[in-house]
């Protein structure tokens, strides 16, 4: 294994000298009952209602506090009803979904949840020119549901939406589509920065007391959450950003945390000695380098480059950098998984094969392939991306003779460039992106492969476009038959990888450690977690 170069060591050392001041650590103990949460993110996600910082902002500052008309089913697997009691597709008319909304329902700040609520949400992301249209929650939002054609009221208890094509997946879309109160924007005098201080209001089993930025977030449990059976054990919620991950650990030796978020690997066997928990499982997250093959004069462009990358890297090292915190990915699914097909190709570090394709596609030692790959520090789902990056670029120049050079940004600056065009200027010149992505279901590959989803319509940055894969997409999207959705996911699946998009490197196990004091935390097969079940000694 290659040692950590400087890069990790200087990044490491400016994040661990300046963070404990920002995220309060040092300070007073905990009430009893508080849960204090070291996250990854550099800040705290945007606390207006629907957060920034990728899925560590969801799972952590949104459904525990707003929710959607359905959400994730975090015991099992799929989806349950939430705000909406039930929905249902339209057989007249296939892209038209009405979802019957809960009744009874109120927000935080007393007033009630109803159709009108729904629709101000919907305005809010989709409708440019209403008065609390919120620029950066509509980028998100739009990117999430890019299929969303239109919505309407049709009782104070009904919403109907309209989709642009048919979508069997559509209710996997609207599972984002967060839902706050109005009354906090109108008291922040409809000026979305000052609604963190009033605070915003959501429905959810926490509330927001206290935000402050760059610092941390306060959240109470809502004595009043209208689901009686999911009502918070934990009186409180502390929600620290605390990017290096030898920061984290520190505070949770210290006991200023108790709960940080992607554990080092190096330090698992001494927090487990000292009774730290370390909770990990096989949830669908993918950790790639997303290819740039669209950008003019991409060697990427060339399928032959992109399956020689594959061949090269030694995902079984990460593994081992990880401490078998994660599993090798030939894929978008993982390995196992039932619907990850029968492809030609199957990755694995074989370095003669990959070098035999970059001699086809014209590069060897006269013509070294050279790639820069925009990547950062920390992050939602990024795991250990400073290590684990240099890993890979000294094993593709060991393996393979590929040059790889590293533009290091924050982790909000890498998501703003997944959603821009391949030669738009915050990317121009970089030949991939890392960044960790969900594998859950039919609608995220939709958002991140489908030939209609180049950005700002969606997740394709790599603006790929493959016919079979596309036609296997519509097939799924038609049906509502189990059988025929899975043998067609299959075939998707195996275009993914035969003709692929992206770097396939490891699935990620979600490593997290929890102080002895933390009680009923239980993983999810989701990337968010129940937050209800847990407790504090």
């Amino acid at each position: 294994m290659p040692p950590l170069p400087r890069l990790t060591l200087v990044v490491a050392s400016l994040w661990a000298s300046a963070v404990a001041g920002a995220a309060g650590i040092g300070g007073p103990a905990p009430a009893e009952g508080v849960l204090r949460i070291a996250m990854t993110a550099a800040d705290i996600p945007t606390a207006t209602g629907l957060p920034n910082n990728g899925f560590e902002g969801m799972r952590f500052l949104g459904y525990p506090v707003f929710e959607a008309l359905a959400q994730w089913d975090l015991s099992g697997h799929g989806l349950k009803p939430a705000l909406a009691e039930r929905w249902e597709q339209d057989p007249a008319d296939p892209r038209v979904w009405t979802f019957h909304l809960r009744r009874g329902v109120t927000f935080h700040d007393g007033t009630p949840f109803d159709a009108d609520a729904v629709l101000w949400n919907l305005d809010r992301y989709f409708k440019a020119d209403s008065p609390q249209f919120e620029p950066q929650a509509a980028g998100i939002s739009r990117a999430r549901v890019p299929i969303l054609a239109g919505y309407r009221k049709v009782d104070g208890a009904t919403v109907q939406f309209t989709t642009t094509e048919v979508a069997s997946f559509f209710p996997y879309m609207a599972v984002y589509l967060l839902i706050a109160s109005p009354r906090p924007f109108e008291a922040a005098g409809r000026d979305w920065t000052k609604v963190p201080a009033v605070p915003a209001a959501g429905t959810g089993p926490f509330r927001i007391v206290r935000v402050s930025p760059r610092e941390s977030v306060e959240l109470a449990r809502n004595d009043a959450y209208w689901d009686t059976g999911r009502r918070a054990k934990l009186d409180g919620i502390r929600l620290l950003p605390i990017p290096d991950a030898n920061a984290r650990v520190a505070a949770l030796r210290a006991g200023q945390v108790d709960w940080i978020e992607a554990v080092p690997p190096d330090a698992i066997p001494s927090l487990k000695q000292a009774d730290f928990t370390v909770a990990t499982a096989p949830y669908p997250h993918i950790w790639p380098w997303i290819f740039n093959s669209g950008a003019e004069g991409s060697p990427l462009k060339d399928v032959r480059v992109r399956q020689a990358l594959n061949y090269c890297i030694d995902r079984e090292g990460i593994v081992t950098l990880l401490a078998g915190t994660a599993e090798p990915a030939s894929g978008w699914l993982n390995d196992g998984d039932p619907d990850f097909g029968t492809p030609q190709n199957r990755y694995g570090f074989e370095p003669g094969k990959g070098r035999a394709l970059l001699s086809e596609a014209g590069y060897g030692p006269a013509k070294p392939l050279a790639l820069t790959v925009m990547i950062s520090a920390s992050g939602s789902g990024q795991m250990l991306p400073l290590p684990m990056n240099e890993y890979l670029q000294e094993t593709l120049k060991t393996a393979c003779g590929v040059e790889v050079s590293f533009r290091v940004v924050e982790w909000q600056v890498l998501l703003n460039g997944l959603r821009a065009r391949p030669d738009a200027p915050g990317v121009r010149g970089v030949d991939a992106l890392n960044i960790s992505s969900p594998s859950s279901d039919p609608a995220v590959m939709e958002r991140y492969f489908s030939s209609a989803r180049f950005p700002p319509a969606g997740f394709n940055f790599a603006t790929w476009a493959d016919p079979r894969f596309d036609a296997a997409l519509k097939a799924l999207a038609e049906t509502t038959d189990e059988a025929t959705i899975a043998a067609q996911t299959r075939i998707a699946h195996e275009r993914l990888v035969d003709n692929p998009p992206w770097l396939y490197v490891v699935h990620d196990l979600n490593p997290r450690a929890l102080a002895p004091r933390v009680q009923g935390f239980a993983p999810s097969r989701t990337w968010f977690v129940d937050l209800t079940r847990v407790s504090v000694r």
